[in-house]
Formats: structure tokens, sequence, C-alpha cells
């Protein structure tokens, strides 16, 4: 096809802005056939009837365990696997978890994936000949027409489909026989469980099981039952589902080479089935606590567009929690790019001489040059009105509370992707949402407020560890000659030496200028 062709078929495509494949035929999902493992639910069985109305909760920070509990709990699922991400991507750990979901669902396991469109890249098709094997169906969240990867037709389509395709499922959430969930800011990639020297990101998952995990799948029901949620079949070529794919895939064998090298023990866990096995066999128990499911709903941008109330969001009970805070907010987010009602919390919490003090991402470590851009704008605003500011640095040097070993840190693009909120310290959401205008208008997100001393407490831990001097820049406002303007400033210690930046650190002087040429723009909507 010549490119002139291919741009007009992209015209084309691009010109009618209805759902594609909204029309092929649906088949309810079929019941799972197993009852689930009788190993995922009796080690908790007596801590839930002392907890009827409780969810037991755990935190894990680390990265390559969050690659090993979803492992593990698909090894161990005999009844159902539901998954539903924003990004599933076809390198390492992508493949070793679907070559894990294919056995699953060989030995009768039923598997749902639903996964979002907007950041798909070459290589993450492997995933859908997952479609072609029984027991398997993958749903693809508000999909492009245009199933390349080719950047400028994907930006014609952008242009011509804007308001349907700029809202997105920024869910992330993976459920074991309909009895423990993870949840948590992790989509499936390398860089998300920090086994990759190119980037790793700095996140969690709460592993959950009782009454929460059966909320979660309520949510995963409605996204998955939603008229946006379009079957693979309806948009991928047969060649890419089909049970011919199905057994190209049972013959493959992915082997960890960046897990095995990374210095995190990966082959030793998972011989080991930890750290599941821990967490079944009482050496790790659960926090029991009771806990709101907070999650949008899959037509939020219809619902925004049309003045339903924000009750009906996730950002409600948030709000309300933040709202509630009587001594200090603590928060982790990696987009800081507050919407006006966002902002209006924060200042209302500094006005009644409540604690703020917020983790999010510089520029050196920055994996969005857009979000920073728009960040840059509430730098100034926030600690005029108090509030504790620091910025992640890309090469800490200490490894405590970071998530990944030395190994990795020495390469120096370490980044965050957790979101997290602690409410005084006695609440803590964990989840999708970032503190910024796309997880508040534009997205959908997902996430659970625990209320639990003792998760507040290790929240509290993480974010002590990952602001100290060796490990991020604490960003203030000074004067550099008296009676002159305040200047933004960035202190940090480097080689056991502390430092003061007047100017912001940055990779290079270009990143640098692109993003204040970006912050030129009025973006923050977008971001």
């Amino acid at each position: 096809m010549s490119r002139f062709t291919a741009f007009s078929c992209a015209l084309l495509l691009c010109g009618c802005t209805t759902l594609p494949g909204r029309d092929f035929p649906r088949t309810p999902s079929s019941p799972p056939s197993e009852p689930p493992n009788p190993a995922l639910l009796q080690p908790f069985a007596a801590d839930a009837r002392a907890h009827t109305a409780e969810s037991g909760f755990k935190l894990y920070s680390a990265g390559v365990d969050g690659l090993l509990l979803r492992l593990e709990l698909i090894r161990s699922a005999h009844s159902s696997l539901d998954l539903q991400y924003y990004i599933f991507h076809g390198d390492e750990s992508g493949k070793l978890i679907t070559e894990a979901l294919d056995e699953a669902a060989a030995r009768g396991v039923r598997v749902r994936i639903l996964i979002d469109d907007v950041e798909t890249i070459r290589g993450d098709e492997q995933l859908y000949a997952l479609a072609g094997q029984s027991n398997v169906e993958i749903r693809i969240f508000n999909p492009w027409r245009y199933r390349g990867h080719n950047s400028f037709f994907r930006g014609v389509e952008y242009l011509f489909s804007h308001g349907r395709l700029d809202f997105r499922m920024h869910n992330k959430l993976f459920v074991a026989d309909r009895t423990i969930a993870l949840v948590g800011g992790r989509n499936i990639g390398d860089e998300y469980f920090q086994v990759d020297p190119s980037w790793q990101f700095a996140d969690d998952d709460v592993f959950a099981t009782g009454p929460a995990v059966e909320q979660l799948l309520v949510s995963f029901e409605e996204f998955w039952q939603s008229q946006l949620a379009i079957p693979v079949q309806a948009l991928m070529p047969a060649k890419d589902t089909d049970a011919v794919a199905a057994q190209a895939l049972a013959r493959r064998v992915t082997v960890p080479q960046k897990a095995g090298s990374a210095g995190v023990h990966y082959e030793e866990k998972l011989a080991a089935n930890e750290p599941l096995a821990s967490v079944l066999g009482g050496r790790s128990p659960l926090d029991w606590a009771s806990a709101e499911v907070a999650v949008d709903s899959p037509y939020k941008g219809k619902q925004l567009a049309e003045g339903a109330t924000v009750s009906s969001l996730l950002f409600a009970p948030v709000a309300q929690a933040i709202s509630d805070t009587r001594t200090e907010l603590t928060m982790v987010t990696p987009y800081l790019v507050p919407s006006p009602d966002e902002m209006k919390l924060i200042e209302k919490l500094r006005a009644d001489k409540r604690g703020v003090r917020i983790l999010t991402t510089s520029l050196e470590a920055e994996s969005s040059i857009a979000a920073q851009a728009g960040y840059m704008h509430y730098r100034e605003p926030l600690l005029k009105s108090g509030v504790q500011l620091y910025e992640i640095r890309a090469r800490p040097e200490s490894q405590r509370g970071t998530g990944q070993p030395a190994k990795l840190s020495r390469y120096g693009h370490y980044s965050l992707h957790a979101k997290l909120l602690v409410f005084d310290h006695s609440g803590t959401y964990i989840g999708s949402m970032n503190f910024d205008e796309r997880s508040r208008r534009l997205n959908t997100e997902d996430g659970v407020i625990i209320h639990s001393g003792e998760i507040a407490e290790q929240t509290l831990h993480r974010f002590d560890l990952m602001t100290k001097p060796e490990n991020a820049y604490a960003v203030a406002l000074q004067e550099k000659v008296p009676g002159d303007a305040p200047a933004l400033t960035w202190e940090t210690v480097e080689s056991g030496k502390p430092v003061t930046l007047h100017s912001e650190p940055a990779r290079s002087s270009w990143q640098k200028f692109e993003a204040h040429f970006l912050a030129l723009f009025p973006i923050d909507r977008e971001l």
C-alpha cells in the first residue's frame, strides 16, 4: 500500500467517530467450571469469620514481588482470572504473564482480560493469541480504528476522534478465583516490575481478600459488559486471535533474562512460590480492616458531560477522606497537575493549619514531559500555601524504600508511578488515580481506601525513606538576595554532602527547554 493510499484510508477511517466493533456479536461469559482453589480460601477463613465486615490487606512495594504474585496467583487459580489494565506490554514480563495465563486456560480456568488501547506499542499484540485458546476472552476498551503503530496515522485519528479517544480506562485490577485481588498503580510491563535497566518505576500493589474483592468484581463486570469493551476478534485479523495463534503461544517459552539478572532473586522466589507462600502460610499476616472501594463508571465521560454529580465517581470518597483529615495529608503522585477542586482541597487543609506533604516526579526523572510542564505551574502556589514538596531523583543513593536492588539503581533511570494518599495516620488510598486533571475528568480510575493504622504507618515509612535527602529533592522558595522575590531551590544530599541547586535538575538542557516551552500552552486539562 502506498503512503498516499494509507493516508487516504486513515482519513476515511478517522472521519467516523463511532465506536469500532460495537455491533460485533457477544455472548455472555460462561461461569467458571471449577470452584476456587481451597488453598486461596482456607488460610484466611478463621480471620474472615472474626472480621465479617472487614477485608484483609498487605502492601507490596518491591517491583519483582508484583510480578511474582501475579505469576503465582495465576499458577494457583482453579476457577477464574479477571484482569483489567491500562497497559499490557509484550515485553519479557508481559510474555511471562501471557504464557502463564495460557497454561491456566489449558487446565480449565476461565480467563477474562480487559485492556485499554491508547498506549499499545508494537509487540503488544502477542497477548491477543490468547483469544484463540478455549476459556479465554479478551476485550479492548474504547479502541482505535487504526490498528497499527504509526504515530502519524494515530495522530490523524486522534485529531478527528478526539472527543471519543481522549476518554481512557486507567484502571489496574487483578483477581484470582474471585477471592484474591491485586490493586494499585502497576501496569503489566518490565518497567513497572522494576526489572528493566532502561526504566524502573516505583509503585505499589495491595493484596486483598474479603468483601473488598467482591466489590471490585462488581466494577470489573460493569466495565466488561459496557458498550465500550469490544471483543478483540472484532478488531484484529483472525491470524492473531485464532486457534493457530493459540497453538503457537502454547509452544512459546520465555526465558526471564531481565528478571533473572536484575539482582532480585527472581528464580529462587518463584521456585519457592514466594511471596505468596508466606501469605498463605501465615508467616506474612494480613491486616484486617474496613475499606471503601472507590471506582469510576465506564461511562464516566458521558456522566460528566451530562452534568452528573461527582458523587457517582471515584473522586467523591477520596475528596471526603482528604476533607476529613485532621492533622496531615501525605501524598505520592507521579503527576501533579491538580484540578481546581483538588487545589481547593489542599488550600483548605493549609488554611486550617493541617499539614500537607507531597512526593512527585522531578524533571530529571520524568517519563512524561507534558505532565511535567503542567506541574510547573503549581509548584509556587503549593509552596506558598505551606505544602512540603519533594521530587524524586533519577538516581537514588539509598535503595531502602525504592522497591528495587542497588544493581538497577545505578543506571539512573528511576522514576515514580505509585499513587498513594495517607489521611492522618489512620487511612490510606492506593490505586490508579494520579492527582491531576486527566484522572479527575478524562480517565476512569480505581482504588481502595483502607481504614488501617498499620497500613497507613507502612505507607508513611515508605514515604519517609523515598524523601530522604539522598533520594529526593526538597523543593523550596528562597531569596537569593535579601529583598528579592523568592526563587525555587532544590535541596538534596550527594555523596554525603548537602547540595542546594538554584537551577532545576534535568537530564539535559534540551529536556529543560522542552518542558518550559510546553508550559507556555494551556494543556493542563489534558494532563
